[in-house]
């Protein structure tokens, strides 16, 4: 889909004007020029890109390429890489999605170019639809409303990635299980995925609000540092939980470890218990003493023996209780 929003100050936006018109409205530095491609075919795009007087290799990063998020100046416009993520999240699954945001940016005009819907972009557009204002402070000043849309995109992700930390912390020390390890590796492949993201960003940010660019009005620099700001406070987000992540793993091994330390106790107790009657079994069950009725040991088979063996074997596993107790083994 191509679409395009055409500003003049006095008259009313244009929308959906001819591609065959651009170069010409560019021209007229008064004029303000949006052009928005979504999942729009290479050959499509390429003509209309070329008939703004595009770089070659400009346009084939644009169209072809993937790209980290970068900043190459061209003299007369800047073409910008912008990443952007979609985090989806369910009871047993994390989905991130990660696309990038093409954007050339010149004096009176900008492209933006992406394979599938940006919300970031739908919400640009939607201002500067209602609102023609939204359009006066110029081109530059327009990325800087796409740029901060974008960025506060991630905060929602960010706020569902800390809920869900809170409960797999709860989860840890109520009922930890293999689902909830899983959980989360899961939490941690996300972060890294932002992460990376979150970085270059914050350098191509940092490059629009301190250096010296032929479209972009020195003035409008501080709109660009405010959006740098907000990326090292997500930089820091990130990273502060990323290390709950990883203390939530820690908790959730010692947790473990500890729960089959005490199982581990346990049956150790059980069998340390059973040793002795096991063994006093074993000896009166020997065939050490024959049923003759007038041997004299047979005297010894009769009740006080049978007796005393129960005794031996009801005491014997209480006193090694006892003592094991006063050791502090249990």
């Amino acid at each position: 889909m191509i679409r395009s929003l055409y500003y003049l100050p006095g008259k009313p936006i244009r929308k959906n004007v001819s591609p065959k018109e651009f170069p010409g409205l560019i021209r007229n530095r008064r004029g303000l020029l949006w052009v928005d491609f979504t999942d729009e075919p290479a050959s499509s795009c390429l003509p209309i890109l070329q008939g703004f007087g595009f770089h070659p290799l400009a346009i084939d990063d644009a169209l072809q390429e993937t790209h980290v998020p970068k900043l190459d100046d061209w003299g007369d416009y800047l073409y910008i890489v912008l990443n952007y993520m979609v985090i989806t999240n369910g009871d047993e699954y994390w989905e991130t999605k990660v696309d990038e945001l093409d954007i050339f940016l010149g004096q009176n005009y900008i492209v933006t170019h992406h394979d599938y819907p940006v919300s970031a972009i739908e919400e640009t557009w939607d201002v500067c639809d209602r609102d023609s204002r939204t359009l006066q402070d110029g081109a530059d000043h327009l990325l800087y409303k796409i740029a901060d849309n974008l960025v506060a995109g991630y905060m929602p992700s960010v706020e569902k990635i800390d809920a869900a930390i809170d409960e797999i912390e709860d989860q840890v020390f109520d009922k930890p299980s293999p689902r909830t390890l899983e959980r989360l590796f899961a939490l941690k492949r996300v972060l890294l995925a932002m992460r990376r993201i979150l970085l270059p960003q914050r350098e191509v940010l940092n490059k629009l609000a301190r250096d010296d660019y032929r479209v972009i009005d020195p003035r409008d620099r501080i709109f660009f540092r405010d959006i740098y700001d907000h990326l090292v406070r997500l930089h820091d987000l990130n990273e502060s939980l990323r290390d709950l992540v990883s203390g939530a793993l820690d908790m959730y091994l010692s947790v473990v470890n500890n729960r089959m330390n005490e199982i581990m106790k346990t049956l150790t107790t059980i069998t340390t218990l059973f040793m002795p009657m096991s063994f006093i079994a074993a000896v009166f069950g020997m065939n050490f003493f024959l049923p003759r009725p007038n041997d004299a040991v047979w005297e010894l088979m009769q009740r006080p023996v049978f007796y005393l063996t129960l005794g031996l074997l009801t005491i014997t596993p209480i006193l090694m209780y006892l003592w094991m107790r006063r050791r502090t083994w249990i």
